[in-house]
């Protein structure tokens, strides 16, 4: 597979989100398991996950300990960078709540570790924004870890242009990820991937098909996706991702799944070559 760099580790050019494993709608643990390994497989090497993603308020870190099980039980696993997040909670409600403090940040980190069963977690993520606490303050809890040796990377999720600036600043020049949403039909982040470009550090673009109720209308809700998916005899997420991968060489999507079959079909995008023509009539959908 084709790959690409995040601070100094190589990875897969495609990774997997492993979010939809563990939210509402997830599939049993076999299926999950059989998504991760059928990933593993097909030579992926980052997984992104987060203590956040579960439902009842009784299983955080659902999504962190069934990606530990995977890679436990798979002999490829100690190749993977696993890419979690914390500063995001669900209370068990279906609600999505913020805590950004330097306290909650330690110590969900501590837990993190933990259930992914590792000495230091190879990228942490501040998830999003707290507008309670001072930006600086929760980037620097990120890098009192770093420093620690909690944590091996440090990147930062749903972030602007001059957060981005500010906690690299911050963190002295490591940040190396940013995770922002990005998809057709949601390209408010072209100027933070734009910055990454610039700075070297890798952009994940989360969501890339549009979310979870969307990505099965890709094709039809973005005509040129489909039709030049057609041309390739590919599905229009495949083409999708390689649009993604053209922008630059620092974007590393993490497209979700929750089937083997799909991220089989998304790791292949990688190795599908669009045409300048097809790129400009994306860009321009």
């Amino acid at each position: 597979m084709h790959t690409r760099r995040i601070g100094d580790v190589e990875v897969s050019a495609v990774g997997l989100g492993a979010m939809p494993m563990s939210i509402e709608g997830r599939p049993d643990t076999a299926r999950s398991l059989a998504t991760l390994h059928a990933a593993l497989d097909a030579g992926v090497t980052l997984i992104d996950t987060a203590d956040a993603y579960h439902m009842g308020a009784d299983e955080v870190g659902h999504n962190e300990t069934l990606v530990a099980k995977a890679l436990a039980s798979h002999e490829r696993g100690g190749d993977v960078l696993v890419a979690t997040k914390g500063g995001h909670l669900r209370p068990g409600d279906g609600s999505w709540t913020l805590d950004g403090s330097p306290a909650h940040l330690r110590s969900a980190c501590e837990a993190s570790l933990r259930r992914l069963g590792v000495e230091a977690i190879g990228l942490y993520q501040f998830h999003r924004p707290d507008p309670r606490i001072p930006y600086a303050e929760s980037v620097g809890a990120l890098r009192e870890l770093l420093d620690e040796g909690k944590i091996r990377m440090a990147g930062i999720s749903n972030a602007d242009p001059d957060q981005i600036r500010q906690a690299d600043e911050i963190l002295g020049g490591r940040l190396v990820s940013v995770q922002n949403q990005f998809s057709p039909v949601f390209r408010s982040s072209e100027p933070e991937l734009r910055l990454c470009d610039e700075l070297g550090i890798a952009f994940l673009p989360w969501g890339p098909f549009g979310g979870i109720s969307r990505a099965g209308e890709l094709a039809t809700a973005h005509a040129p996706f489909g039709r030049i998916a057609q041309a390739h005899g590919v599905s229009a997420h495949q083409v999708c991702l390689a649009w993604m991968l053209a922008k630059s060489p620092v974007v590393v999507p993490i497209p979700g799944a929750s089937r083997p079959e799909s991220i089989r079909d998304s790791v292949r995008a990688a190795d599908l070559v669009l045409t300048p023509e097809e790129i400009a009539e994306l860009d321009a959908a």
